[in-house]
């Protein structure tokens, strides 16, 4: 969880310091330096959120957001309720621990008549 961390906060001070160099002085060599900088990375923190077993399909989109999209999925996954969800999009969160989490018998089948 560390390198997500350092990755996010990375994405999002690179960001900051782009465009504050856009609004002000406009250098060349701040751009050429951060710009690959905050491309990489932006795509380290989606690929470490993506490599996650326990990340549901809402953390990995919010990990998408450019600056923010981090810290955001860093904040999902410290969530209680999103720990929940990951559990039941993997099958393990129902209460027979089968596939489909809320069902807790099967369906009867109706008797064929012979």
């Amino acid at each position: 969880m560390r390198p997500l961390r350092i990755a996010a906060a990375v994405e999002l001070v690179s960001l900051l310091v782009l465009l504050i160099n856009l609004a002000t002085v406009h250098w060349r060599a701040v751009a050429s330096l951060i710009g690959p900088t905050h491309g990489c990375a932006y795509l380290l923190v989606i690929i470490l959120i993506a490599r996650r077993p326990e990340t549901t399909t809402g953390t990995r989109a919010t990990a998408v957001l450019p600056g923010i999209g981090g810290l955001l999925a860093l904040r999902r996954l410290a969530s209680p309720h999103t720990a929940r969800a990951a559990q039941k999009q993997a099958g393990r969160g129902g209460p027979n621990g089968g596939d489909q989490p809320g069902h807790d018998h099967e369906r009867p089948q109706p008797s064929r008549a012979s």
